[in-house]
């Protein structure tokens, strides 16, 4: 489950805004801001998998274990040669 730091944590690695995040998961900004809060308001499963599924597309890992949460943001343009650096 994705939780409030975790979606204001991957919003700064990728730089953006509520509004990007909201429209890139077709959730409402209202329906975000209550994910992001850390007051522990109620928000729909629904709407945590679409945010979670906006952000993998967008790059980013979820990463949890017994010691803490957190984000990973996967760069893989340099994982596949250009052709400047193929051998010839």
């Amino acid at each position: 489950m994705i939780t409030a730091r975790q979606s204001r944590a991957a919003r700064a690695l990728l730089g953006w805004t509520q509004e990007t995040l909201a429209d890139k998961a077709r959730i409402s900004l209202t329906a975000l801001k209550r994910l992001e809060s850390e007051s522990g308001l109620e928000v729909y499963e629904t709407t945590r998998d679409e945010v979670r599924r906006a952000l993998e597309a967008a790059g980013i890992v979820f990463l949890s274990t017994a010691q803490g949460q957190g984000v990973l943001l996967v760069d893989d343009r340099g994982s596949k040669p250009t052709q400047s650096t193929v051998a010839r």
